[in-house]
């Protein structure tokens, strides 16, 4: 046997149910708040990640799976998504093309690391993102699409969490500060952050290093070195989000793990999910599509890792139904047109099966009632030649005989076949 790649897995049935409902939710709340599905190859150029992401970040310097291809071009498997879809914002002018450049997008991303629970080589990302918009209240917008996302699904015990970075203008001083406050320290700190505090100290905040917290809890905190319009913005957004009724929490800790995040970052923590208890999290990234060769276009937007929010949602039982009908065929003589009523269920919209292979009709009811079908139609003996099936309730048990021309009338009505009365 041939496994399959380490960080990889099959979803399969039984897991995948979860999944397309996530996927549903997702694409109908997108589109409830007026967002636009857009679809970006998985393989890119890998400057637009060096650009976008960050030559200093962990994604960029450890985790891109990059190769040089057949052409000579150095190509990268994305690792996410708003890079991406920035570029084709740009490539595309879809600021001129839209009515409104609000967007979303769901498909797989790579990174090279260590697999565990929920975080995968290969994963799966749905991405909300937003271009050309100051107001504040794009933010909350933003942050509430994310809240409902949560909350429709069902996970419960979660906590919004926010913080402002700051922007050109006042990030400068805010660094300085930072390694100011480090000062002999960080030769005390993991390589990771003795690197960090070399190339982009705001990172240092995003380490998991037990030892190094005491020393990173002392340092000064971003929304103290705020400029006046940064200050005025991160207020505002606080006072929409008050607004629209949800609870939220100020975290100097929480600066997002990408160089391009300025002013609002925001994460949505869930409980279930033990220590890596991020759900969800995004925020400004006001000069990343100038930054790329686009128009000086502010942008924000959230990303959500499919995996982990499949952990956190709560099972639900299989509904009966889900896989329509079953047609039972009694004898040889009656396949036929047992093939033919399936081939017409079908072509009129309904889910139907049967079985392939003699078997006996007790043997096939056990097959129905496996799947989970509302209703078993047993076509053969006497009714057959009367022009009629046999309709079984799955449910009730009840049955009764109904004409063949007009079963998927029967089936759209809902009705119940009832046992003949004595």
């Amino acid at each position: 046997m041939i496994p399959a790649v380490r960080g990889t897995r099959d979803i399969l049935p039984g897991e995948v149910e979860k999944w397309q409902r996530l996927e549903r939710v997702s694409r109908d709340l997108c589109e409830r708040y007026g967002y636009l599905e857009v679809r970006t190859p998985i393989i890119e150029r890998e400057e637009l990640f060096a650009k976008g992401t960050g030559e200093a970040t962990d994604i960029v310097q450890k985790e891109m799976y990059s190769f040089v291809d057949k052409g000579g071009d150095r190509v990268t498997l994305r690792p996410e998504a708003t890079p991406s879809i920035v570029r084709a914002f740009i490539e595309h002018s879809l600021e001129q093309t839209l009515a409104f450049p609000k967007l979303y997008s769901i498909g797989p991303m790579f990174r090279y690391e260590r697999p565990q629970k929920g975080r995968y080589r290969q994963f799966h990302q749905l991405d909300v993102e937003v271009f050309g918009v100051k107001d504040p209240a794009i933010d909350a917008e933003v942050i509430d699409l994310a809240f409902t996302l949560v909350r429709e699904l069902g996970i419960g015990d979660v906590e919004l969490v926010i913080n402002s970075v700051g922007d050109h203008v006042c990030r400068p001083a805010f660094d300085k500060a930072l390694v100011e406050a480090l000062g002999q320290n960080v030769s005390k700190l993991c390589s990771d952050c003795q690197r960090r505090a070399q190339t982009n100290p705001l990172r240092i905040f995003d380490c998991k290093v037990p030892a190094d917290q005491p020393i990173i809890d002392a340092l000064p905190h971003s929304v103290d070195y705020l400029c006046a319009e940064c200050r005025e913005h991160f207020e505002a957004v606080q006072r929409h989000l008050t607004a629209a009724g949800m609870p939220f929490r100020v975290s100097h800790r929480l600066v997002r793990g990408l160089d391009y995040y300025t002013r609002t970052t925001f994460e949505i923590l869930g409980a279930s999910l033990g220590a890596q208890n991020a759900l969800l999290g995004g925020g400004r990234y006001d000069g990343l599509v100038k930054q790329l060769g686009g128009p000086d276009r502010v942008g924000i937007g959230f990303a959500v890792g499919l995996d982990r929010m499949v952990l956190a949602m709560p099972d639900q039982p299989p509904e009966r139904g889900t896989n329509g009908v079953f047609v039972a065929a009694v004898g040889d003589d009656a396949r036929d047109a047992a093939i033919a009523l399936l081939a017409d269920l079908r072509r009129s919209g309904v889910r139907a099966q049967m079985e392939f292979g003699a078997r006996g009709v007790k043997a096939q009811m056990k097959r129905a009632d496996r799947l989970g079908v509302t209703h078993a139609i047993i076509v053969g003996g006497d009714e057959l030649s009367r022009g009629e099936v046999t309709v079984k309730d799955m449910t009730t048990g009840d049955q009764a005989a109904v004409p063949r021309s007009q079963i998927v009338k029967f089936l759209a009505s809902g009705l119940r076949p009832q046992v003949p009365q004595p």
